[in-house]
């Protein structure tokens, strides 16, 4: 996956937005302004901070050497993964996770506008 791919691919989701809070070299993706993923797109190697359930995030970390505790992130719900590293089809099922687990945690009336768009 390249940068421009993993930028598309948090862009295609509903409500998402890519921010620079951190700076123009650190794109920030956001479901309605709630973080759900975190990458330097010009970084060697491109990485993507994803949030990831806990119990989910310590199996992945043991399975992929690729995958490790979100660098600056809370760890215990955050995972850095190494993009280049790993399947495409793995890195869009995280990207996927990270933001439906934002959307889970959303006011009722928020999640309810993102499913009718």
């Amino acid at each position: 996956m390249t940068p421009s791919e993993l930028r598309a691919f948090c862009l295609e989701f509903n409500d998402a937005a890519e921010e620079f809070p951190f700076g123009p070299e650190t794109s920030v993706f956001k479901v309605a302004g709630k973080l759900f993923a975190l990458s330097a797109l010009d970084g060697e190697p491109l990485t993507v901070n994803l949030k990831c359930e806990p119990e989910m995030a310590v199996q992945l970390r043991a399975e992929h050497p690729e995958i490790v505790p979100g660098w600056h992130m809370n760890k215990r719900h955050w995972n850095t993964v190494t993009v280049g590293e790993l399947p495409d089809r793995l890195v869009r099922e995280l990207i996927e996770d990270s933001y439906d687990l934002v959307v889970a945690g959303l006011p009722k009336a928020v999640r309810l506008r993102l499913d009718r768009a």
